[in-house]
């Protein structure tokens, strides 16, 4: 009978962990995913604000917290809640204008990133590198539940998204 080790056991712990970061890479340009198209202006995304740009302009992420500080709580109040059917979607997501490096998070409403369980049983796709002018997809299978989208480099709100049958 094998011995379980720490030295055995944490690596393949690790590597769970580590297996839905990288699923989305694998799966990009899936056929059979719908396409949500979200652009990211200095703290916001346009449609998720009602396709309003308020025309906000930041040099660095400091800039974009201090005014969600003030207006995030009254945007997101007014903000559509995005409804979608389970499914495979892709979130194709356009840095229009920022001047530093952006990036995306779609995540069930009660992940806990420093939960290492979480990482293992809820669904939360991430990642970065959308430069100003480009344009990246990020894949997700989603089931129904209730979820938050968001980019925390640019800190725009936590938008709400809900999945029903």
């Amino acid at each position: 009978m094998m011995k379980l080790t720490a030295s055995l056991f944490l690596p393949g712990v690790a590597a769970l962990m580590l297996a839905p970061a990288f699923a989305g890479s694998a799966m990009a340009g899936d056929a059979d995913a719908t396409v949500i198209n979200l652009t990211q202006t200095a703290r916001q995304c346009v449609e998720s604000e009602n396709g309003v740009d308020h025309g906000y302009t930041s040099t660095e992420k400091a800039d974009c917290e201090e005014i969600n500080a003030k207006t995030g709580d009254a945007r997101l109040a007014n903000s559509d809640v995005l409804t979608l059917k389970p499914g495979k979607y892709i979130f194709r997501v356009t840095n229009k204008n920022v001047p530093y490096s952006l990036g995306f998070w779609v995540r069930e409403e009660d992940y806990n990133w420093a939960n290492p369980l979480h990482k293992l049983n809820k669904t939360s796709v991430s990642g970065g590198g959308l430069e100003t002018g480009t344009t990246l997809d990020y894949e997700v299978e989603l089931k129904e539940g209730e979820y938050l989208y968001s980019c925390p480099l640019n800190t725009t709100p936590d938008y709400k998204l809900v999945v029903k049958g």
